[in-house]
C-alpha cells in the first residue's frame, strides 16, 4: 500500500511537462522526424541524442520561470525589456505557431481521408470544429487527463521497430556518433528536428501551465509543486517525447529507407513504415493506414490545442487580458479569441491547397529558427536575480541554455548559407 501510495504521489507530480513533451510529437514532429528516417536512414539518430539535454534546460527553465514568477513569459519579458522586444517576440509565436496549426491541420485531414471516403477539406473543417470545442468547453484540469492519454499513441511506432529485424549496433553507434552532412536538404532537416524538438510554442505553454498550476493549488489550498517535482516532471516529459522520436525514425528508416523510400510525400508514404506491425493481419496497409491516422489525429487533438493556446497566452500576458483555460469563455473571451483566431486562420491557410507534407516540414524549420532568439531571451530572464530571487539559473543551467542557443544559431546560419 506504501508503495502504491508512493507511486500514485510521484504520477500525480507529472503535469505540464509530461504534457508538453507529448505535445511536442505532435504531427509536425511525426512528419519531420519521419522524412529524417526516409531520407537519412539512422544519419540523422544523434541529432535526438544532441537536443534531449538542451530541450530539458529550455523547458526547465522555462517552468522554472512560470512556477517562481506566477507570470507566462510575455509578462516576464514585459519586465525586463521594452515593449517593442516584447511585440516582437509576440509576433514571432504568433506567426510561427498559425503556420504549424495550418500544416498540422492539413495532415490530419490527409490522414483521415486514409480512412473515411470524404473529401480531406471537410474532414480538416470538421476536425478543426472538434479541436475548438474541446479547447473551449472543457475545462484545462479534465482536459489535461485526456491529454496524457493521448500520448499512448505513439506506441504503435514503438511496436513496430521492435517487431522487425533491426541492425542494433549500427543503431547505437548512429545514435551517439555524428555523421555530418553539408549540403542543404541535410540540414534543412536537422534545423527542422530542432525545430520540432525544440519549438517556441512549448516555451510559452509549459510557463503558462506552470502558471495555472501555482493558481489551482492555491485556489484549493494544496501545496504548491516543488521546483524538485517540477524538474521531474520536465525530466519525464521531455524523455517520452525523446524517445516517441528516436522510435519513429528508427522505424522509417528500416522500413522505408532501406526498402528505397527516401522522400515522403503523401501521408499513405508515411503510413507505410507501420505495414510489419500488422503484416500478420489480412488487408496489411489498411491497417498500417488507420494506425498511423490514429497516431496523427491523437497527436493534431493534443498539439493543435497546444500551439492555439501557447500563442493565446502571449497575446494575453502582453495585452494584460484574463487568460486560462480554467476559464470560462465569457470570463477571458480574448484568451479565447486568440485561440478561435489562430485556428481558424490555420484552417483557411489549409484550404489554400498546401502540400501537408512538406509544410510539415517547413513549419518545423521555421520554429528552428523562431527559437534561436527566443532562448538567448530565456536564458536571460532565467538568470535575471531581480525576477527569479533564489531560483535563478545555477551553473549547469546556465551552460545548457547558451549551448542550446549556439547550436540552434549555428544550425540556421549553416542551411541560409547553404542556401546561399
Amino acid at each position: 500500500m506504501a508503495k502504491k501510495s508512493k507511486l500514485s504521489k510521484w504520477l500525480s507530480g507529472l503535469g505540464p511537462g509530461l504534457i508538453t513533451g507529448a505535445a511536442d510529437d505532435d504531427p509536425s514532429g511525426i512528419a519531420t522526424y519521419s522524412q529524417a528516417g526516409a531520407a537519412f536512414g539512422y544519419g540523422q539518430l544523434w541529432t535526438l541524442t544532441l537536443c534531449l539535454p538542451l530541450m530539458m534546460a529550455v523547458q526547465e527553465a522555462s517552468a522554472r520561470i512560470g512556477r517562481v514568477t506566477g507570470e507566462g513569459l510575455a509578462q516576464a519579458t514585459a519586465r525586463r525589456y521594452s515593449r517593442k522586444v516584447l511585440y516582437g517576440v509576440v509576433a514571432l509565436v504568433v506567426i510561427a505557431n498559425t503556420i504549424n496549426i495550418a500544416a498540422d491541420i492539413a495532415a490530419v485531414g490527409e490522414s483521415l481521408a486514409l480512412l473515411i471516403p470524404l473529401p480531406t477539406t471537410l474532414l480538416s473543417v470538421l476536425f478543426t470544429i472538434i479541436v475548438l470545442l474541446l479547447e473551449i468547453f472543457i475545462g484545462y484540469h479534465q482536459y489535461a487527463k485526456f491529454l496524457k492519454l493521448l500520448a499512448l499513441a505513439l506506441l504503435s511506432y514503438v511496436a513496430t521497430a521492435l517487431l522487425v529485424h533491426e541492425p542494433w549496433g549500427e543503431i547505437l553507434e548512429a545514435t551517439f556518433v555524428p555523421r555530418l552532412q553539408f549540403d542543404t536538404a541535410y540540414l534543412y532537416v536537422i534545423v527542422g528536428i530542432l525545430g520540432t524538438t525544440i519549438s517556441p510554442y512549448m516555451f510559452f505553454w509549459q510557463a503558462a501551465e506552470e502558471v495555472e498550476e501555482r493558481d489551482y493549488a492555491d485556489k484549493n489550498h494544496h501545496r504548491r509543486r516543488t521546483i524538485r517535482q517540477l524538474r521531474t516532471d520536465n525530466a519525464v516529459g521531455m524523455g517520452v517525447s525523446q524517445m516517441g522520436s528516436w522510435f519513429m525514425m528508427v522505424t522509417t528508416a528500416t522500413v522505408l529507407h532501406a526498402n528505397g523510400v527516401t522522400n515522403i510525400a503523401t501521408a499513405a508514404d508515411a503510413a507505410k513504415a507501420l505495414e510489419p506491425l500488422v503484416q500478420t493481419f489480412p488487408h496489411a496497409g489498411t491497417w498500417a493506414k488507420a494506425l498511423f491516422a490514429l497516431g496523427v489525429v491523437g497527436m493534431g487533438l493534443l498539439g493543435i490545442p497546444v500551439l492555439a493556446g501557447s500563442a493565446s497566452y502571449a497575446v494575453s500576458e502582453a495585452f494584460g487580458w484574463s487568460q486560462g483555460l480554467d476559464k470560462k469563455p465569457h470570463e477571458a473571451p480574448g484568451f479565447y479569441g486568440v485561440i478561435i483566431a489562430s485556428i481558424a486562420i490555420g484552417l483557411s491557410i489549409t484550404l489554400l491547397g498546401i502540400n501537408p507534407m512538406r509544410s510539415l516540414v517547413f513549419a518545423a524549420v521555421l520554429n528552428g529558427v523562431v527559437a534561436v532568439p527566443l532562448v538567448f531571451l530565456i536564458s536571460r530572464i532565467a538568470n535575471d536575480r531581480h525576477i527569479m530571487g533564489r531560483q535563478v539559473s545555477g551553473k549547469l543551467s546556465r551552460i545548457m541554455l547558451m549551448v542550446t542557443f549556439a547550436v540552434m544559431a549555428v544550425c540556421a546560419l549553416a542551411l541560409f548559407a547553404s542556401l546561399f
